[in-house]
């Protein structure tokens, strides 16, 4: 074998590769790393058992599906990077709830030092500093500005939306009116020479029957007269009017529109009418028939089934027009609008409709607990957000028995009808109020109910109310929920607007639009 030349140290590697790296290289290679370690990390939510891909993707998620904004509540809190690292395992310790974390204000419950141990190992989020947290939180308030422009620019688009349809549903309205007068003229010219008076013709009497067959045939099953007979503070009344006032019923002309099982015109036929007609469109005539016949009033009563605007009665006038015509908040069903068809149609110039006058009354309720089990519990359903319902609950009217102790304010007076002279246009109206606070506390909702009144050419006076702070009646109340309390304080001057309409689809239907203070809202009666 030859001997090698070459001596130790001098040349031995000098075919062997260099690998070292430069210090670019190395920084490169470094980037690489650490991109390469984020896409496969695995970052575990705080509220539920979800894993992301990354810390910016977690708290996007913890925002948008559990409400906490994490960069927000560390700028609110000036936490450091101690305070960020116990607020974390904190959460994770006692699983609690990102409504309770956002609610959290004062003493801080992770305070203490045992929260410095991670609840998860290797926590990716405790691997972020509070400066990283500043800088999202900056980019978050960017974002939330640039939304923030966004959605008033959406709110005043909506706004004057709102506002166009509102003219053009008031100059429907108008127009609509105008030619319900234009009917009502030609109708009037057309009926004996002139001898009649123009009818009021409203959107109910033109209904077609099979368009109104659900609001009748809801009146002919017994249930609904058992629970209005049933009702004594109504049928009292009407009792009383007629038997304490016999001398107004002795020997006239009475009609009884809506007369249902018929006990108005028993009452009348009982204080010595000469004549009752009674007229109901509903199936339960014929029951109303055989009670009639039981009671041996049938001389005296005649019983006529249809529309009053449909039917032809056996005689040309009459001397008085008795009706128990009252809906939800006075005017749900529109059944006054049959009333003033026949006052106008058969009602004699000296004659007089019963029950003759009407009000309507607001009034402000302070009820939080309701409150929150009908709107606030939509935010929170067994750990879920349900808040869109809250757009479905709220305009939705109520109508219940009011506890009176959650009454807040004094009433006002928002409407008066005299039934004698009321037109069927004037059943849609628009009226400013004041509700004057009697309690110091929030304002949830408010109530609508209404009085009657059995009044004009009466010795003895009749009235009754459908207060919360009178005895209930099958009317009950009808409550106008808020959708976030309103603070107010005894003493205090709130004032409103509300407008009553007939729901252009539906006009036995109602919609109710309530203005107080800078809040609007409108409610379906249906």
């Amino acid at each position: 074998m030859a001997e090698s030349t070459v001596a130790p140290g001098e040349g031995a590697y000098d075919d062997v590769p260099d690998l070292s790296l430069s210090e670019e290289e190395e920084e490169e290679d470094e980037e690489q790393w650490m991109e390469e370690d984020e896409e496969n990390v695995s970052v575990s939510c705080l509220f539920c058992e979800r894993f992301l891909n990354s810390v910016p993707e977690t708290l996007r998620h913890c925002e948008s599906e559990h409400g906490v904004n994490v960069p927000r509540l560390v700028k609110k809190h000036k936490l450091d990077d101690y305070g960020y690292i116990r607020m974390i395992n904190y959460v994770r310790a006692q699983k609690c709830s990102g409504q309770s974390l956002c609610e959290l204000d004062g003493a801080l419950p992770w305070d203490s030092d045992e929260f410095l141990k991670p609840v998860r190992p290797d926590d990716t989020l405790l691997q972020i500093d509070v400066e990283e947290m500043e800088e999202m939180c900056g980019a978050e308030s960017e974002l939330d500005s640039e939304v923030r422009d966004e959605a008033e620019v959406f709110r005043r688009r909506a706004q004057e939306a709102e506002e166009r349809a509102a003219r053009a549903e008031e100059a429907l309205r108008r127009a609509t009116d105008d030619l319900h007068k234009l009917r009502s003229l030609a109708q009037g010219l057309v009926l004996s020479a002139g001898s009649r008076p123009p009818l009021c013709l409203g959107a109910v009497a033109e209904l077609r029957d099979d368009e109104d067959e659900a609001y009748f045939s809801s009146y002919g099953h017994y249930s609904i007269h058992q629970e209005m007979l049933k009702d004594k503070v109504r049928t009292e009344s009407y009792r009383d009017f007629i038997y304490r006032n016999p001398h107004v019923f002795k020997d006239k002309v009475v009609l009884d529109v809506g007369c249902g099982t018929g006990i108005l015109s028993m009452f009348a036929a009982r204080s010595g009418a000469k004549k009752v007609i009674a007229v109901d469109q509903s199936e339960i005539i014929y029951q109303t028939m055989d009670i009639i016949r039981s009671n041996r009033l049938e001389n005296t009563i005649t019983l006529i089934k249809g529309r009053v605007e449909d039917v032809e009665l056996p005689v040309e006038k009459v001397d008085f027009i008795i009706s128990e015509w009252m809906g939800y908040f006075l005017l749900f069903e529109s059944m006054l609008d049959s009333v003033v068809f026949a006052r106008d149609r058969y009602l004699k110039d000296e004659g007089t409709v019963y029950p003759d006058r009407c009000s309507i009354s607001l009034a402000a309720v302070g009820d939080t607990e309701t409150h929150r089990e009908r709107v606030a519990f939509w935010e929170d359903v067994y750990g879920f957000r349900m808040d869109c319902m809250k757009k479905a609950v709220i305009p939705e009217a109520v109508v219940e028995v009011l506890n009176p102790e959650t009454v807040i304010s004094e009433p006002a007076v928002i409407q008066v009808l005299d039934c004698n002279s009321v037109s069927i246009s004037e059943l849609e109206f628009t009226a400013d109020f004041t509700l004057k606070i009697t309690t110091s506390t929030q304002c949830t909702a408010i109530v609508g109910y209404f009085d009657v009144f059995f009044d004009a050419g009466l010795e003895n006076k009749v009235t009754f109310s459908t207060s919360p702070r009178h005895t209930k009646t099958h009317w009950k109340q009808t409550v106008f929920l808020l959708d976030s309390p309103l603070p107010v304080c005894a003493g205090q001057e709130v004032p409103g607007r509300i407008s009553v309409r007939k729901n252009r689809k539906d006009p036995r239907a109602l919609l109710v639009t309530l203005n107080l203070a800078e809040w609007r809202q409108t409610y379906s009666l249906q």
